[in-house]
């Protein structure tokens, strides 16, 4: 089997209540894509402001170090989740199938709730993006059955770590 290339990715948690002590749905997607052999690049934490996250992710959109980004948070609907609004905007293609997906699985562990989820993925600058919930349980949902996979090289028929690895030749 070949190798595993391990993807460079940065998490951005999205509370205006977390600290670095009390993150842990942050903590959480750290340890899994370390676990999994990635490189986490940067772990941040910022208040729920569409500016704010909007500023953040760009930035992490136009460093050629980072290929992934993993936000956590402010997905849902009360008053001042912005994530999906700060962040929709930047994608050059938005991955539809994401947020149906996750829907699913959390559907499997928190009924008609789910509908409330307004988390997306999208590719912008060869940087793939996805947005999840805030609660630890939402981001073990994503991850384990979701992006494990998707952020692996190896996975076939299809993943999308292959598009933002350069010497696959397959983003631009």
């Amino acid at each position: 089997m070949e190798p595993m290339i391990p993807l460079r990715i940065a998490v951005l948690t999205i509370s205006d209540t977390r600290t670095d002590e009390t993150d842990r749905s942050g903590q959480a997607l750290v340890e899994r894509l370390t676990q999994a052999g990635h490189q986490l690049v940067e772990k941040r934490i910022v208040p729920d402001d569409v500016y704010i996250i909007r500023a953040v992710v760009a930035q992490w959109i136009a460093d050629p170090a980072v290929q992934g980004v993993i936000t956590t948070g402010g997905t849902g609907f009360t008053g001042r989740d912005s994530t999906p609004e700060a962040v929709r905007v930047l994608l050059d293609k938005p991955i539809e199938g994401f947020g149906e997906r996750f829907r699913q699985l959390s559907g499997e562990e928190i009924g008609s709730s789910t509908i409330q989820s307004r988390c997306l993925g999208g590719l912008a600058n060869a940087t793939v993006i996805f947005c999840l919930p805030g609660s630890t349980g939402a981001c073990r949902t994503g991850w384990d059955g979701i992006l494990a996979e998707q952020l692996d090289s190896r996975h076939k028929p299809c993943n999308f770590a292959n598009l933002v690895i350069p010497e696959r030749g397959q983003h631009g």
